[in-house]
């Protein structure tokens, strides 16, 4: 096929992305539908049917943007989904139960449990079990009797199958949260004997960018994609988003202000930490591996507290008074992932020496300039953790994700980091599947593909007075929270 077309889709909180790309990572078209997200608690639900009918019409919009002749030149697609996000399918891919989102906690009770059935083996991996991982709800769904042929599937899991029409492999990045044993590249069904988890009820593994599946002829009337597109096994959001950003070098980094703040990096070798905040996906290049963790504040403070503000409007006047920003963590509901683990943690402001709800700061410049510095404090202490962890910090910083928009938040976060951040002209988690996609078919390795495909848009370097700033703003934050408990010196 000349000149081929590659299609990701982004399966995410908010929202279904679909983005058709050509060779150079120019993108041709793009489309989305909204999700709805049910939230009770620490129980956090979409509809798994959503997720099939969002991407249904994403796609089908984006192809219906394209000449009948570049619709055929489509080669391949892959999907990215929420990490740790589960559903279970009957043996015909139809939801049996509602979709628990990768922040759900409610078997938070059985992760003791968890841990103990095989302390070496998550030692030897290298990472922590948390109250919000899959496995934990995977033991708890086992236990209430999971019906005869159903199995677990992963948020890309239930899209793929629709498309191809049938069950499909799972990626062992999708799988890590689930216990996947991303070293003997297995599931430990002995470790899982322990849990009452039953093969029979796992998916298949496969590496991302390997091919699970074919566009049916069904899927192909209702969307326009050719029957027989290969579909390709992809990867979280998260690594997604760093594909889309070309950082697959030694010592890049990647972060993303979506509705929480994402890091990744790349290592040589996994990074371990005992407290279970950082933990390493299985990069799908080079024997790499990918480092990082994913915190529960970001863009959704604004989304919660200021729905209907004029972020340009606002942002500009904030560059003048970082000096007063309040010390703050805008975390919205409770529970912390990283860069520390607390599940009962809450958001907070100080304001004159008094520690208060995070949501008692209003609706106004002062709360969007708390939340600005609030967050790149949350960054850096991310950046200061995996430093200490052995990380590798040496390479190229980049971001993306809607928070990126802001060219003032930007800024106070180059400042709080000391660093340069390179953001890409497109680092959606769509292109960075579409990537992954044409990795698929192509025979470039896909690190060739991803430098050839992505692309910097701007750099915003720290300025030396917002630099000193946000360094005695940080102090106070990592004091602040050393009193709290949270954090440990």
């Amino acid at each position: 096929m000349s000149d081929p077309l590659f299609v990701g889709v982004d399966l995410g909180t908010q929202s279904v992305k679909v983005c058709i790309v050509d060779g150079s990572g120019e993108v041709v078209a793009r489309a989305s539908r909204p999700l709805v997200s049910t939230r009770s608690g620490v129980r956090h639900e979409q509809d798994p049917t959503d997720w099939i009918t969002g991407t249904r019409g994403a796609l089908g919009g984006a192809i219906a943007a394209l000449a009948p002749t570049e619709a055929r030149r489509i080669a391949a697609l892959s999907l990215c989904g929420t990490s740790g996000t589960i559903t279970v399918l009957d043996s015909v891919g139809v939801p049996l139960a509602p979709g628990i989102m990768y922040d759900d906690a409610r078997a938070s009770d059985l992760v003791d449990e968890v841990t103990a059935a095989d302390p070496q083996l998550w030692e030897r991996l290298g990472y922590r079990i948390q109250p919000s991982w899959a496995l934990p709800k995977i033991t708890q769904l086992a236990r209430a009797a999971l019906p005869v042929g159903s199995r677990i599937a992963h948020q890309t899991d239930v899209v793929a199958g629709a498309m191809t029409g049938g069950p499909v492999a799972t990626d062992w990045s999708s799988a890590l949260k689930s216990g996947y044993d991303l070293m003997g590249l297995r599931w430990p069904l002995e470790t899982f004997e322990r849990l009452g988890i039953r093969a029979e009820h796992l998916p298949d593994v496969v590496a991302p960018g390997e091919v699970i599946g074919h566009g049916s002829t069904l899927w192909a009337s209702e969307t326009g994609l050719r029957a027989g597109t290969p579909i390709v096994a992809g990867m979280t959001d998260g690594c997604a988003s760093q594909l889309g950003a070309g950082a697959l070098n030694l010592g890049d980094w990647h972060s993303v202000i979506g509705t929480t703040l994402v890091l990744k990096g790349v290592s040589a070798a996994p990074i371990h930490d005992s407290s279970g905040a950082v933990y390493s996906h299985k990069a799908p290049h080079d024997d790499l591996w990918l480092p990082g963790g994913a915190s529960s504040v970001g863009a959704r403070a604004i989304t919660e507290l200021l729905p209907e503000a004029d972020l340009e409007v606002l942002g500009q006047s904030l560059a003048t008074e970082v000096a007063q920003a309040p010390v703050t963590y805008p975390l919205i509901g409770m529970g912390e992932r990283f860069p520390f683990v607390r599940p009962d943690a809450t958001g907070f402001a100080v304001l004159d020496g008094v520690e208060r709800p995070f949501e008692s700061l209003g609706r106004g410049p002062r709360t969007l300039l708390a939340i600005f510095t609030g967050v790149a404090c949350v960054e850096r202490l991310c950046f200061d953790t995996l430093a200490a962890r052995g990380a590798p910090l040496s390479g190229r910083l980049s971001s993306s994700g809607g928070g990126t928009r802001s060219r003032p938040w930007t800024q106070i976060r180059a400042d709080a980091l000391n660093h340069s951040i390179a953001i890409p002209e497109s680092a959606e988690p769509s292109l960075g599947m579409a990537i992954l996609a044409a990795s698929a078919v192509r025979s470039e390795s896909i690190s060739d593909l991803a430098a050839g495909m992505t692309r910097i848009g701007q750099v915003v370097d720290p300025d030396p007075r917002g630099v000193a700033h946000m360094a005695e703003l940080y102090a106070a934050f990592v004091d602040r929270l050393a009193a709290k408990g949270w954090l440990h010196r």
